[in-house]
């Protein structure tokens, strides 16, 4: 019998115990991972027991360049990690014999309505992490009737990922140094038919990508040989952007995302700019929530880009109360960050969440 049939019975059978009300209470499902895990990392999706098994999956067959472009945050990964382990700050607290024969877990959002609360938050370059990118996504939210949010540095068009998807998505803004090339984009968002523009807020400047380096640093082979755009230190560049499909008749030559002098009144603009409904991505305070209400938001995410733009150390999770008590229901408050599990949305959603958007990265 070959090594892979032994393996893949083996996984069958600890599949089995796992799942096993019976013996579940014999053999502590701790350790039936961890036998799992030692049998190696899954080799198709149909495999695995939970979506953390992917991550093993993803650093076995990535660059090392583009795993730690996926999985790593900024300075010592604190917020990262603090992302995750929010969800044990809280506990549930199950009632008994309740009728749940007839569960409805759809959502409505700006006058749309989805199965599900879970949404594809944004995310770039993902030709790095499989050929069909955004495409390949979009086909997965039309096949689960999901809400898409594609991302500016998409290495996908607007046009073609809203094709793939047969419905309207959501357009998230990076906003560059040269308002023409961001009005640009959202004319072209908006032409492709997204009824709502995300506008990222929590990218502060450079990013101190320390585990990433680590990680690029066992990496020679350059990105623009696999999928035509670097996810780097170059990733500010006119050769960045140039690869990129939505920056596709812009001059890049002197553009960078590193917009420092944004305030609040630059909400305005956008708003004057565009017909679509205005979301702002990134918020972590009551403070701030208050001020996208002041200033015309129609939603928010509390975000903290993954841990990947500052860190705080703060899990969104632990920021979500305070800001739905703020809010006070005028407007839609969704939320991304260490999202792994169906208990995880449960508590968002009994914390206040209108939805919960989240990365594969994250």
């Amino acid at each position: 019998m070959s090594q892979q049939l032994v393996t893949s019975n083996r996984r069958a059978f600890l599949k089995f115990l796992a799942g096993s009300p019976l013996l579940a209470g014999f053999l502590p499902i701790a350790d039936i991972f961890k036998q799992a895990q030692a049998d190696g990392v899954i080799s198709s999706p149909a495999e695995a027991l939970n979506v953390l098994e992917f991550e093993a999956a993803a650093r076995k067959a990535l660059p090392p360049a583009h795993f730690g472009y996926m999985t790593t945050g900024v300075d010592g990964d604190a917020t990262l990690k603090a992302n995750r382990e929010g969800f044990t700050h809280y506990q549930l607290r199950p009632r008994r014999l309740v009728d749940v024969s007839n569960i409805d877990t759809s959502i409505e959002l700006f006058g749309a309505k989805w199965e599900t609360p879970i949404i594809l938050a944004p995310v770039g370059s993902q030709k790095a992490f499989h050929p069909d990118g955004e495409i390949a996504s979009a086909r997965a939210a039309q096949a689960k009737k999901t809400l898409q949010i594609l991302s500016t540095v998409t290495t996908s068009s607007v046009e073609d990922v809203t094709a793939a998807r047969g419905a309207p998505i959501w357009y998230q803004l990076y906003v560059t140094n040269q308002w023409e090339a961001t009005l640009k984009m959202i004319k072209r968002a908006e032409a492709a038919g997204c009824p709502v523009l995300v506008f990222t807020v929590d990218q502060i400047g450079g990013r101190n990508t320390e585990t990433q380096q680590v990680l690029r640093r066992l990496d020679t082979r350059q990105c623009v040989t696999c999928h035509g755009a670097p996810v780097g230190p170059e990733m500010d560049t006119p050769l960045y952007y140039r690869r990129r499909p939505m920056f596709d008749g812009i001059d890049t030559s002197s553009l960078t995302r590193r917009t420092q002098s944004l305030t609040w009144d630059f909400l305005k603009r956008l708003k004057d700019s565009t017909s679509m409904k205005l979301v702002i991505k990134g918020i972590e305070t009551t403070e701030d929530a208050q001020l996208c209400l002041e200033n015309g938001a129609n939603g928010l995410i509390v975000s903290n880009h993954g841990g990947r733009a500052e860190d705080s150390g703060r899990a969104t999770i632990d920021c979500l109360s305070e800001i739905v008590q703020g809010v006070g229901g005028r407007i839609p408050v969704l939320i991304d960050g260490g999202f792994r599990r169906g208990t995880d949305i449960f508590k968002a959603l009994a914390l206040g969440a209108s939805n919960v958007t989240d990365y594969p990265k994250q």
